[in-house]
This record gives structure tokens, C-alpha cells and sequence, in this order.
């Protein structure tokens, strides 16, 4: 890739200069309107394609165990159903765990060679997975190969971390939001495998899962190999992170992704194992729950890149807001109808969670940048330099981002053990509906106190 410098008569018209090894763009200005409709906009948009690609299949390798789970007969493996919500809970816990330093990498080693990296990844878990899975198999073996599997989840971060850099703040929602949806697709379309696989072969052949994934993984290492670029605009200043952890701001993002993301994960791990524990008659068998697990979380990720876009008309607090409202009204749905037995109205309710959600998703990916641009106009406003403060911003909204990521995804593990705990103790998860309720309750009250009330330094982010 030709890196793109300013001619002397017309600082904003970019030239061709020479490319300099490792694809690395030295000049990168989007929030200058004539270079990006003339350069920069194409360079994005090829980059946010395969960064896209990469992520998808990485979410689809973090949700491996999702699928798989529904391979282990208890009468083969001697699995309990509280045996199976570890399996899952393991590679959500060190998906968030890898997701901060997948964000320091981005800064370290670019873009373009850290998804590279990162998707070539993949084929250990993939590999090892597909070597150890069969009958007889030692449960501690399966424990750690379902954990290896949490390195797909360390993939977003450094996507949205490197995306948040291509794109002007105008067009951040949007391509934070198609990133991500893009993403987080792999969810449904590894389950939609496991489905085709179980009506296909049985239950007995787990394995070609695995295969599919294994030539996948080595195209998306490929073509970020070719088709991507780093930039130098995009490093982080040292202790970026450690500056971050400073701001308040990080720890209420974090927090609120918590109700978005982490339900999100969370509900795409469990779904499928609470329909078989709470409606055995109607999902006796693994097909019958592969059937219908993939819904949610294909609606959920088809729709957070409207998220973003309502994000950007609106405002992402606003939207924000009103999701959690409706969140909970959602988690109110599915318990009513676990107290009446009623399985169309348990789905329905648990498919509105998936798909407020991933709305969800997208308006407070939105937040994070508009909240350092504001800061970053206060900053000018009381003398600061001005490109001095959007590099303050660039910095800070990328390092909110990754331990948003990473915060945000533990509440994928508090869902499982939330409902593990709930099945264990009174073997329904109408505990864990009424903690959900709650929950997203807070999470509204906090939107408003902090972005929407009047009067707020952050009033209307």
C-alpha cells in the first residue's frame, strides 16, 4: 500500500508517495473531508472488510463450545449439565482475559501484522480440539482444550481498537457497529455448522465442525497478510492503558458493556443448554436445540450496526437509555414465561434479549470516542492544542476500548455462572432472569445519571 502525504500548494490533497515496507501509512488524516473522499475512505473500507472476516471467524471459534456441548451426550461423555456450562464459561473467561493486551498489540505492532497474528492463532485451539474430542476422553482434557478456545475472543479488541483509528468520528458508529456485527455473526453461523452437521451426520461426527473452520481461519491469516495495512497514527503512546484505568469514564463504559456485550456473549454460550434443561420435552435431542439457538444470536448481530447508526443521528447515550429499558422488559418476558411453562414465550422474550443486546452493542461502542471528542473540545476550548487533543482522544478512545472489551465480556462469564448456579440450586433460571431484571435497571439508571441528565459535563455523548 502507497503511503498518502500532502502536497505543498494543497495541505489537504494527498499524493502517492513511496510504500514503505511492512504496508505501514505514515499519513492518515479522515477527519480532513478531501482526503478521505479521495483516499481515504477506499484504504478503510478495504481494511474494515477483512478485519471484519478475521473477527467473525474468531467469534466463531470463541463459541466453539457452544456448539459442541450439544455433542457430548451425558450418557456417552458423563457430562452434567452443570459440567457443560463450564466448558462454556472457561473460553468466555480468557476471551475477556486476552482482549487487553489484543489491544496493546494493535498499538505495538500494527493493524494489518497483529490480525495476521492473531487469526493464525486460532488453528490451536481448532487442532488440539479436534485431536482430544471423542469418547472416553478425561474431562480435565476437555476443560483446557474448551479454554484454548478463548483466544477468538481477544480478536475484537484489537479489530474495533484498529478500525477506531481508519474512520472519522462522523463514521465511527457506523463502522464500529459493521465491524463488530460483522463479528459477532460468527456466533450464529458456527452454530448454523454445528445444525448442518448434527442433521447431516449425527451427533457422533463433532469433528467436521472443526474442519470447516481449520481452511477458514488460514484465509483470514492470508489476507490480512496481503489486503491490510498498519498505521502509524494509530500507535499508542506508552502507559496508555494505565492512563485509561485513571478515567472514570472507563469504568462506567465498562460497566454498561457489561448489559450489552456480556449479555450478548453470555446468552450465545447458554441459550441452547437452557432450552434442553428447562423444556427437556421439547429439546430431547442435541438437533432439536441447534434448531433454534442460532436465532438470537444472528438477529442480535445483524442489528448492532444499527445501533451504531442510531448512535450517530441520535446520540448514543439516548439510544443507550431506551435499550435497557428495553432489556429488562426483555428479561421480564422470558421469566413470566418461565413460571407458566410457556416455551414460544420464552423465546420470543430470550430473542428480544439477543437483539436489544446487539443494538445495544453498537450505541455504546458509539460512546466511547464521542466521549473523548467532547473532552477533547473542552480541551481547545481552554487553550489546548488542537491536533494535540484529538491525538489525546484517538489514544484514549482506543485504550477504552479494549478494556471495555475485556470488562465487557466477563459479563459473559457472570451470565453462565449465573445460570449454572441457578439450574444447580433450583433447577429452572428464573434467579438468574430476576438478577438480569435488576441488573439492566442499574445500567439504565447510570446512562442517565451520567450522559442524559441535564447539566452533566457529558450531557447528550
Amino acid at each position: 500500500m502507497a503511503a498518502l502525504t500532502p502536497t505543498t500548494r494543497q495541505p489537504t490533497a494527498p499524493v502517492t508517495a513511496a510504500p514503505r515496507r511492512g504496508r505501514w501509512i505514515d499519513d492518515w488524516r479522515p477527519e480532513d473531508p478531501a482526503f478521505w473522499e479521495s483516499a481515504g475512505k477506499p484504504v478503510a473500507r478495504r481494511n474494515l472488510f477483512f478485519s471484519v472476516f478475521s473477527e467473525h471467524i474468531g467469534f466463531s471459534i470463541w463459541s466453539l463450545w457452544s456448539v459442541l456441548v450439544l455433542f457430548l451426550p451425558e450418557a456417552v461423555y458423563g457430562i452434567d449439565p452443570a459440567g457443560k456450562f463450564l466448558l462454556t464459561t472457561l473460553p468466555t473467561a480468557l476471551g475477556a482475559f486476552v482482549r487487553l493486551p489484543y489491544t496493546f498489540a494493535v498499538a505495538r505492532f500494527g493493524g494489518r501484522n497483529w490480525t495476521i497474528v492473531s487469526a493464525a492463532l486460532l488453528l490451536v485451539p481448532t487442532i488440539a480440539t479436534a485431536v482430544v474430542l471423542e469418547p472416553g476422553v478425561d474431562y480435565t482434557t476437555l476443560l483446557v482444550v474448551s479454554c484454548l478456545a478463548g483466544v477468538g475472543g481477544g480478536n475484537f479488541a484489537s479489530s474495533m481498537a484498529n478500525i477506531n483509528a481508519f474512520y472519522p468520528n462522523r463514521l465511527k458508529g457506523w463502522a464500529l457497529g459493521l465491524n463488530a456485527g460483522g463479528g459477532n455473526l460468527g456466533v450464529p453461523v458456527v452454530q448454523l455448522v454445528g445444525l448442518l452437521v448434527l442433521a447431516t451426520a449425527g451427533a457422533e461426527h463433532p469433528r467436521l465442525v472443526l474442519l470447516v473452520y481449520i481452511p477458514l481461519i488460514a484465509v483470514a491469516a492470508v489476507g490480512a497478510a496481503l489486503l491490510m495495512d498498519n498505521l502509524t497514527t494509530a500507535r499508542n503512546q506508552p502507559r496508555a492503558m494505565r492512563e485509561a484505568t485513571r478515567e472514570p469514564h472507563t469504568w462506567i463504559m465498562s460497566f454498561l458493556y457489561i448489559g450489552t456485550f456480556g449479555s450478548f456473549i453470555g446468552f450465545g454460550f447458554a441459550f441452547g443448554q437452557v432450552l434442553q434443561n428447562q423444556f427437556t420435552g421439547d429439546f430431547a435431542t442435541p438437533l432439536a436445540a441447534a434448531s433454534l439457538t442460532w436465532l438470537g444470536p444472528l438477529l442480535g448481530s445483524l442489528i448492532r450496526p444499527l445501533g451504531g447508526s442510531l448512535a450517530d443521528r441520535f446520540g448514543g447515550a439516548r439510544i443507550t437509555f431506551w435499550n435497557f429499558a428495553a432489556m429488562a422488559v426483555g428479561a421480564g418476558i422470558v421469566w413470566s414465561a418461565s413460571q407458566v411453562g410457556s416455551l414460544p414465550l420464552f423465546v420470543v422474550g430470550f430473542v428480544s434479549l439477543f437483539v436489544f443486546s446487539g443494538l445495544g452493542n453498537g450505541s455504546t461502542y458509539k460512546m466511547i470516542p464521542a466521549i473523548f471528542r467532547t473532552q477533547a473540545q473542552q480541551r481547545v476550548a481552554a487553550g489546548e492544542d488542537g491536533a494535540v487533543a484529538d491525538r489525546h482522544a484517538l489514544r484514549m478512545s482506543g485504550a477504552l476500548i479494549g478494556i471495555a472489551g475485556a470488562v465487557g465480556a466477563f459479563g459473559g462469564v457472570l451470565v453462565n455462572l449465573a445460570f449454572r448456579q441457578s439450574f444447580l440450586a433450583t433447577g429452572t433460571g428464573d434467579s438468574a432472569y430476576l438478577v438480569f431484571i435488576a441488573f439492566y435497571l442499574v445500567c439504565l439508571a447510570v446512562t442517565w445519571a451520567v450522559y442524559l441528565r441535564p447539566r452533566a459535563p457529558m450531557s447528550g455523548v
